[in-house]
């Protein structure tokens, strides 16, 4: 239904009594407006109230929904023909990754700074390498399609072993010194014993009550949990206890950056490291020419989720 437009003329014109109701809807409608502004004012200044960093109690933050953008703290170079799929932090200023594509998959040993892959094991051409995780100076990787994952000396990148997982499938990994959590591209993330791989629990993961699929590459990160989201430029923060969303990473501005630098093939975002002794954070992705050093910061409106994952 359209509105008439009533000026200053036509009010003059009407009886006393329908222009003190015109001029009292008009109050109210300023009064709202400001009453509005107020509480946004005060829902910022509370969220504010937050330190911006991955350091975080997942039980007492399971309710505190946070969306973050980033900084750039340094680029490195990166094998553009690698297609990333585990990235962990070794030490010494070093990474073991994990490549997929059958006939091209691999686990290696890559200098930061350099981006020189320094030592790799080319896995036979029937496996499609996943996700990877390091404890107790092992290396473990899953493969995609298959319920069984291979186990490598981190001095030589020689195969140890080999095991089976509960898990649909194998896409991502990762370790908090005592579980190994795993992904199947589903919203399921899975618990499991470290020497056998029993599998100890499952949670789903969830946003307000909304299920997180096709959950990757994983990383373990001052007592949260995080993954990339297949298809998506960001990371969410899950609590390992029962699965809550702790908050978003939007990353898809490092995309745009490769591409708008006249980078071809550049795929989506893939593979989170984290350098607990120096609190450095590494990502990277499929086919992407630069690994990145950030650095989570301010605060965004929700809307930007709604984005992103569009």
């Amino acid at each position: 239904m359209k509105r008439r437009r009533v000026s200053s003329r036509t009010v003059a014109t009407m009886k006393p009594a329908l222009v003190v109701n015109v001029q009292r809807h008009r109050l109210l409608t300023v009064l709202s407006a400001l009453l509005f502004a107020l509480l946004v004012i005060f829902a910022f200044l509370v969220s504010s109230r937050h330190v911006l960093h991955p350091k975080q109690d997942a039980q007492t933050a399971k309710n505190d929904y946070r969306v973050y953008t980033f900084d750039v703290v340094n680029e490195y170079d990166h094998d553009s023909f690698a297609f990333t799929q585990g990235l962990v932090y070794a030490g010494n200023d070093t990474l073991y990754e994990s490549t997929g594509m059958y006939r091209s998959s691999s686990v290696r040993k890559v200098h930061v700074q350099s981006g020189k892959v320094l030592q790799l094991h080319q896995m036979e051409d029937k496996y499609f390498g996943e996700g990877l995780t390091l404890l107790d100076h092992r290396l473990f990787q899953v493969a995609w399609r298959i319920t069984s994952g291979f186990i490598y000396d981190t001095d030589t990148l020689s195969r140890l072993g080999s095991f089976r997982h509960p898990m649909k499938d194998g896409w991502g990994l990762a370790t908090d010194g005592k579980v190994i959590f795993g992904s199947d591209g589903t919203s399921t993330i899975y618990v499991m014993q470290p020497s056998t791989f029993k599998e100890e629990k499952r949670f789903l993961v969830k946003d307000q009550n909304k299920e997180i699929t096709q959950l990757n590459e994983l990383e373990y990160v001052d007592g949260e949990l995080w993954a990339n989201v297949w298809m998506t430029d960001c990371i969410v923060r899950i609590s390992p206890l029962n699965g809550q969303v702790l908050g978003w990473i939007l990353l898809h501005e490092l995309k745009s950056n490769l591409l708008a630098r006249s980078y071809k093939g550049v795929d989506v975002l893939n593979g989170i490291a984290w350098d607990n002794k120096q609190n450095r954070l590494f990502v990277t992705g499929k086919y992407w020419p630069k690994l990145y050093e950030i650095k989570p910061g301010r605060i965004e409106g929700q809307t930007s989720i709604k984005r992103e994952m569009t």
